[in-house]
């Protein structure tokens, strides 16, 4: 059983993993079918030590900062590692924000040291000189006589002596920025003692065994795959898996190749995997589907109080083996999971452990355990972690409250919010939702999103949009009140109307938006009365979204806003 109460840092944690595994598999990075590298754990604590030895040779010292800003790969970790080792602190950096946004958050959080990739650090040379003038930028694989200017190529980077310096675990760990959904930027100041608590926990749930295999798709700078994509496994002595292109037509074939055990998942991904499998599934003659269905059955029987992979992998052998067989658990959280997609992957055989979770709180804060499984809810508290719902309405719902080890310091540079989000202890999530007679969390929507309708109904976004989850041809959508998106400024005028803006699917026929609208119509005329939808609007651009998929509400609103007015909207 995983016990981290004696560890002091996350530095030492992977220090002692390196000692402990140093003869298995840490680290595989694949680019589309090709392999570009493994490195044992050994091979990971001679890359990292350079790293290590690097920065101090620039006179990094204890407590200083390092950012990374790079795609998933194995340097990712090779440099995280190396920095800890320095007595660092990291500050993970989102690689799919633009290039003035990541200069805004270099400059906001000051690191020392700049870790990234040729790409980015093309794109943020050309912005404000003054913010990088005090950082060392280290620069990996840039093409030979690129104009780096200041920066040092990680390749080159000479061999010196490294030192690793201890830190203690209420010493800060990390700096990880939190945009939410609203586009304003926190940073959010984790320490030693929140990850390792964090990590115990989840470890003892849901143990790894040397040589499992994790596959991070999630960038690394997210809290879950840093969490369940580098930390975890390291300590554990599993190998992370990397892949360069994350396109969806090579997850499979590396999934098969490697073997992989473990996976966390955003719930767009994991809607597409249930698509793959049902069409396969669907192509199939009606005596096999037949066949096919009563084994499925059989398998959910079997399988209802917990999971039993070696069992369901043996029932249902063809679908496994096009995830390569060894699948355990997928872990999915960050956004609304849709309750038929993990309830179908489940009876496969495919047990998706959905948890909740925010940054201000490591990683996880609930989870469903799979004892037995449920697709309903976000589970329940991990151990150590206090729930309360503050300001309760009549049905039940309120303010997610939340009390633990896991609990942030606070944001950087802003004592003023942090004092909003954290009282006496207990950090306000912003979240709401209702808790069942099992202890299940049940959310319903961000209570910044909640609406209240002409007849004094409160609703919640995100709970009408998983009505209208899995329509065909209908690439994405969300729900919005009428007056947020066009404000009248006129008490009387415009009454709250719900309306949903639907993103088709790039190429779709009218045929096939004809069908998408109607299907709209049926599904709306089941919902209760007060939860109905007006009326719709297509929306062709890409929604922004964050990191971890979840809707980008403000920024949408105001790109609605600006380009499109009520006359748009056609009738449900």
């Amino acid at each position: 059983m995983l016990d981290l109460g004696k560890i002091p840092s996350l530095g030492a944690a992977l220090r002692d993993a390196t000692t402990s595994f140093k003869s298995r598999e840490a680290l595989i990075e694949a680019d589309r079918h090709r392999e570009n590298g493994r490195m044992t754990y050994a091979q990971l604590r001679a890359a990292a030590d350079r790293f290590t030895g690097a920065l101090q040779a620039h006179g990094f010292l204890p407590g200083d900062r390092c950012a990374i800003l790079m795609q998933n790969q194995s340097k990712w970790i090779v440099g995280a590692t190396g920095a800890l080792w320095a007595g660092a602190t990291l500050v993970p950096l989102d690689y799919k924000l633009t290039a003035p946004e990541q200069a805004a958050l270099v400059a906001h959080c000051k690191p020392r040291v700049l870790f990234t990739e040729w790409p980015t650090w093309e794109k943020l040379s050309h912005e404000s000189a003054a913010v990088f003038e005090r950082v060392l930028v280290v620069v990996s694989e840039a093409p030979e006589g690129a104009r780096i200017g200041k920066a040092l190529r990680f390749e080159a980077l000479a061999d010196k002596p490294a030192t690793y310096h201890e830190r203690q675990r209420d010493d800060l760990a990390c700096i990880v920025y939190s945009s939410g959904t609203g586009g304003t930027p926190k940073g959010c100041m984790l320490s030693h003692a929140n990850y390792l608590a964090q990590a115990e926990v989840l470890g003892r749930m849901y143990p790894m065994k040397e040589g499992e295999r994790y596959f991070s798709v999630l960038p690394t700078n997210h809290a879950i795959d840093f969490m369940c994509g580098f930390l975890i496994p390291l300590i554990m002595g599993a190998a992370v898996v990397h892949q360069r292109t994350l396109r969806p037509a090579y997850l499979g074939p590396t999934m098969q190749r490697y073997g992989v055990t473990h996976m966390a998942l955003v719930p767009t991904i994991l809607k597409t995997l249930e698509k793959k499998i049902r069409e396969r599934l669907d192509d199939l003659p009606k005596w096999q589907r037949f066949a096919i269905d009563q084994v499925i059955d059989l398998n959910a029987f079997v399988t209802r109080r917990e999971p039993n992979h070696k069992l369901s992998s043996a029932l249902l052998r063809p679908i496994h083996d096009q995830f390569g067989g060894k699948l355990k658990f997928m872990f999915c959280g960050g956004a609304f999971v849709e309750r038929g997609c993990a309830e179908f992957l489940n009876r496969l055989g495919l047990p998706v452990a959905i948890g909740y979770g925010l940054t201000e709180a490591g990683t996880v804060l609930t989870v469903n355990d799979l004892k037995p499984f449920r697709g309903d809810s976000v589970g329940k508290p991990v151990p150590g972690v206090e729930l309360q719902l503050r300001d309760e309405n009549d049905a039940g719902v309120g303010e997610v409250w939340v009390r633990g080890p896991t609990v942030m310091q606070g944001y950087l540079d802003e004592p003023e919010l942090t004092r909003e989000a954290i009282v006496d202890g207990w950090l306000r999530t912003g979240d709401l939702g209702t808790i069942d007679a099992a202890g299940h969390l049940k959310l319903v929507g961000r209570a910044k999103n909640m609406i209240v309708t002409e007849g004094g109904k409160n609703v919640y976004p995100e709970d009408i949009e998983a009505a209208f989850a899995g329509i065909d041809d209908c690439d994405d959508y969300a729900v919005f009140a009428s007056n947020y998106l066009w404000p009248s400024g006129k008490l009387g005028e415009g009454h709250e109307q719900l309306l949903i803006v639907v993103r088709p699917k790039p190429g779709v026929s009218e045929e096939q938006r004809a069908a998408l609208i109607t299907e709209l119509r049926t599904r709306n005329r089941r919902l209760a009365d007060y939860k109905r939808l007006s009326g719709y609007l297509l929306w062709e651009p890409e929604f922004p979204r964050t990191a971890s998929q979840k809707l980008k509400r403000e920024p949408l609103a105001v790109a609605l806003r600006a380009r499109v007015d009520r006359d748009a909207v056609r009738a449900l």
